[in-house]
């Protein structure tokens, strides 16, 4: 199978100035194919002096960039989608192999991507001003949204495409620069890829900057003066890291982070959807999304037919090399979070867990699991998994219910399954998570809806839609006196 990225976007480079270019100290990383831990090709791996030369670059040539008709801005963002599209099996075959996922979900990805540039061209002639009052004779007063100057974004590795094209696709819309941290384990696809497809659109030198690297990149880009957002997808814990170190220089910070997300099935759900939805809510992708359902909390009159259910839902699924035709889950990431996810199950087992399908599997394979038996004080019931595990608890009364999924630190996602939608809207005004779904999966996520987590879950605003005109922008008042005005000095 050749190569799926092009030469100049995969030749060791980070994307600093409107060019590929080597990074400062010469260092490369390669990135894997996933599923045969072959090398995929090499990116280079950005230094802190690298950094700082595309923050200050971005600083630049975003002045420009704000200042530009905002039909300029949306034609670049059409014309990109135009190009991602033209190119959407070359992407696909890279996310497949960078990610390791099944090509439906890279197929998933392109059109959420697409349809997120189309959205943030749109959002370029949607900035508005507000006129507001004053006691002023002869004052015109307004309330003026203006771009932030450069956005510092740092993207994750599971959904690397359309997640980095959420943030910066609106940021560069309302005219901001951005500089891009994609995670080290897929620099092509979640970066230098998208340079490309930017650069190919007509996108101004030094207002794109994609600069991989490992820690100390991330925390250079958290850091530097140039940076006036950081907006960062990931854990919980490097979520605190960052809010920290920017809350220190009091720049704008926003936080996608994880969750431990609940899936509610009542005793009056259709079990087939409830089957259906529960293992596309914890199997999808690995389980590796910050929406998947870790917790099922179920009714005590259908919980053993939902767990044999969803038992031989998971008994069904082909876990292998997702390349090839009729496989249903591919790898996990790394070693590093199959074997987190071996310890947690073990030590869940270990403590009275019972496992229904599934706990085991070869190298970087993880066979979908169902697990009954847990107890709430369990790290596999306590703790984002972020594999194909489902563990499963069963519940008296609604009340309880509410109480079991309220009982974590995380605030993303919940989702009840219910023949009784009354009853549903009830549960969920119960519920302490930013998003909640009756009757359907906990993995959702549209373009032009707000997304985004509270408590452990995120901090800041929302991406989507309409908030990213509060997300990427500041409000700035402006005055114009037309007639002479008169102070006692």
């Amino acid at each position: 199978m050749p190569t799926p990225s092009t030469p100049r976007a995969r030749d060791a480079a980070l994307f600093v100035g409107g060019a590929f270019v080597p990074a400062e100290n010469g260092r490369t990383s390669t990135v894997l194919d996933k599923a045969r831990q072959e090398p995929l090709g090499r990116a280079g791996w950005a230094s802190p002096a690298d950094l700082d030369r595309a923050a200050r670059e971005a600083a630049v040539a975003g002045r420009a960039w704000a200042a530009a008709d905002f039909g300029v801005r949306a034609d670049v963002l059409r014309e990109a989608a135009a190009r991602l599209r033209a190119r959407a099996g070359e992407f696909a075959d890279l996310l497949v192999r960078e990610t390791g996922s099944i090509r439906g979900k890279a197929e998933y990805e392109i059109a959420g991507a697409v349809e997120e540039l189309h959205l943030a061209a749109a959002l370029a002639g949607h900035i508005r001003a507000e006129t507001l009052p004053t006691r002023a004779p002869g004052r015109e007063s307004v309330a003026q949204r203006v771009p932030l100057g450069v956005v510092g974004v740092i993207t994750p590795w599971n959904f690397p495409l359309v997640l980095a094209m959420r943030v910066l696709a609106p940021a560069l819309a309302v005219g901001n620069a951005v500089v891009l941290k994609p995670s080290p384990h897929t620099p092509l696809s979640g970066g230098l890829l998208i340079a490309d497809v930017f650069a190919e659109a007509g996108l101004p030198a030094g207002v794109l900057q994609v600069v991989p690297g490992g820690q100390d990149t991330g925390e250079a880009l958290t850091a530097h003066p140039d940076i006036a957002m950081v907006h960062f997808t990931g854990s919980s814990a490097v979520g605190r890291t960052i809010a920290r170190e920017a809350g220190e220089r009091l720049k704008k910070v926003s936080l996608e982070l994880g969750g431990n997300n609940a899936l509610i099935v009542l005793d009056d759900a259709d079990l087939d959807q409830a089957g259906q939805i529960g293992a596309w809510s914890a199997f999808h992708y690995q389980g590796q999304t910050c929406i998947t359902a870790g917790r099922h909390i179920v009714q005590r009159p259908v919980f053993d037919a939902y767990v044999a259910d969803l038992a031989a839902r998971a008994a069904r699924i082909t876990v292998g090399d997702p390349t090839r035709d009729g496989v249903g889950l591919g790898p996990m990431i790394s070693a590093e979070q199959r074997e987190r996810a071996r310890e947690l199950l073990a030590e869940a087992v270990a403590a009275g867990a019972t496992v229904v399908e599934g706990g085991d599997g070869d190298g970087l394979f993880h066979r979908p699991t169902v697990v009954t038996d847990v107890t709430r004080d369990m790290a596999l019931w306590t703790e984002e998994i972020f594999a194909p595990i489902a563990p499963v608890l069963a519940v008296d009364t609604d009340a309880e219910a509410l109480a079991v999924a309220n009982d974590t630190p995380y605030g993303l996602v919940d989702a009840v399954l219910t023949s009784d939608l009354a009853r549903g809207r009830r549960l969920a005004a119960g519920l302490g998570s930013a998003m909640v779904h009756v009757n359907d999966s906990t993995c959702l996520d549209e373009p032009q809806a707000p997304f985004g987590g509270l408590a452990a879950s995120g901090l800041g605003g929302r991406s989507g839609g309409e908030s990213n005109l509060h997300e990427f922008t500041q409000l700035r008042w402006l005055t114009v006196q037309s007639t002479p005005v008169h102070y006692p000095y």
